[in-house]
């Protein structure tokens, strides 16, 4: 991933990057992968999230 810096301006650098960062997923696995979740839990949490992304498909094909 790369983000370039115009006129010295880093904070607006470092902005751009956290948002490519977010919309990567990145911040969420770094966040489930600092502690042990039981295999129950993981299969319970792909099946939401599964279903969340097919309401989302759903609905951008419905509107």
């Amino acid at each position: 991933m790369e983000v370039k810096v115009f006129d010295n301006d880093v904070e607006k650098a470092l902005k751009i990057l956290k948002n490519k960062l977010s919309k990567s997923g990145l911040f969420k696995e770094l966040k489930l992968r600092r502690a042990y979740e039981k295999p129950s839990v993981k299969k319970k949490r792909k099946a939401i999230e599964a279903r969340r992304r097919l309401a989302k498909v759903q609905r951008r094909k419905s509107a």
